[in-house]
């Protein structure tokens, strides 16, 4: 029955978002004055998105490193991507940071304005305009101190195996100076397929926040990228 269940479910989160989405509208509001990064906005957002990882009853997260990730000053943060319910868990670690995410989620009601809101950076992919408006986008957030979080395969994996990394996200932390944080997801891709929104049973979803990769430790940004998805590698073999 977990297709009655996953109806429950989906029109649940529809029902709740519209709520959820009101306060996104006055935290805005209110703190427009003093939080030029939206660091509160983002922090409601966080608590919108981990609110339906909570609640359901066949999921179960744990968090581990969240200590390592910086309150303040930019970093570049990059996870593996396996399922949608990514998405709720990374925003569980409750940072301050900017999503870089397909365009197509931008226009999705309510969840879509949010993003706007929050502004966070939207991505067409295959188009080379859209990647240069993308990286000039996440250059103005590095240079005012804001942390981006990236998937570097660019989506999500077919078959549940880590990808080829993409080289955006190390090349904007190689210009900016600033650390690269990987981030390894598991057990994500056994709660949704990647076609089709019917839930599957219980999932013990694990993030584990590894250690920072200092840009100027690596001769160049190729080396760099194969270090974090080495890292993650290792940590998705350690779950």
């Amino acid at each position: 029955m977990l297709w009655v269940f996953s109806v429950a479910y989906w029109a649940f989160i529809g029902l709740t978002c519209v709520v959820f989405f009101v306060g996104a509208v006055v935290v805005r509001l209110v703190t427009v004055p003093f939080d030029r990064r939206r660091v509160v906005l983002h922090l409601y957002s966080s608590a919108w998105a981990s609110f339906y990882v909570y609640v359901n009853p066949l999921w179960r997260l744990r968090v581990r490193g969240r200590d390592q990730l910086p309150w303040h000053g930019a970093a570049v943060l990059v996870a593996n991507h396996a399922s949608l319910i990514d998405i709720l868990v990374l925003f569980a670690l409750f940072r301050p940071f900017k999503w870089v995410s397909k365009q197509e989620i931008f226009r999705v009601p309510l969840i879509g304005w949010n993003m706007r809101l929050n502004d966070y950076v939207p991505l067409v992919r295959g188009s080379g305009a859209s990647v240069r408006r993308m990286m000039e986008h996440c250059d103005r957030l590095l240079a005012a101190g804001s942390p981006i979080m990236i998937f570097p395969e660019g989506r999500r994996t077919p078959d549940g195996s880590l990808q080829p990394f993409k080289d955006g996200a190390f090349e904007l932390a190689t210009r900016h100076h600033v650390p690269v944080i990987p981030i390894a997801v598991h057990g994500t891709r056994a709660a949704l397929p990647r076609h089709g929104l019917i839930l599957r049973d219980h999932i013990d979803a694990r993030v584990r926040v590894l250690p920072a990769l200092d840009p100027a430790d690596f001769p160049d940004v190729a080396t760099l990228r194969d270090a974090a998805r080495h890292s993650i590698a290792e940590a998705l073999k350690d779950n």
